[in-house]
């Protein structure tokens, strides 16, 4: 059950990222703005493994852990980048629900790619959130 606030926590966070993220970037160009958004989340993801002493683990990472860590990277990257600029031209109230259609396209991947296996509920409440991001855009 931890993972569930691990999970619940993630939200609100990501949910007070939108709001100070919305004020933020005002007068302020979205890549700058992402770049040091991207700084001090270097900071703080460093800072947690010096805390926990887990960078003695960095040299037992596979070759193809690091190269899907670093692809994650990149995506991540073009993600913010996409958002800060989409929340500095749109409306918050717009901008998140689109984002949020992430869960639906990563139950989607998650299937193809990981084979992973979804009954009738998990795709009713996948089409269910599609439409519910529809409501809140149109």
């Amino acid at each position: 059950m931890t993972w569930l606030i691990y999970a619940l926590l993630s939200a609100f966070f990501a949910a007070l990222t939108s709001i100070l993220a919305k004020v933020g970037i005002e007068g302020v160009d979205s890549n700058l703005a992402t770049a040091i958004r991207t700084a001090v989340v270097l900071v703080l993801a460093w800072g947690m493994v010096f805390i926990t002493g887990a960078q003695s683990g960095i040299t037992d990472i596979g070759k193809k852990s690091w190269w899907f860590l670093v692809l994650s990277g990149i995506a991540t990257g073009a993600s913010w980048l996409c958002y800060y600029r989409a929340l500095q031209l749109g409306e918050a109230s717009k901008v998140v629900p689109i984002d949020k259609l992430s869960v639906v396209i990563t139950l989607i991947l998650a299937c193809v790619f990981l084979h992973e296996k979804f009954g009738a509920k998990e795709w009713i409440g996948c089409l269910l959130l599609g439409a519910g991001t529809l409501c809140m855009v149109l």
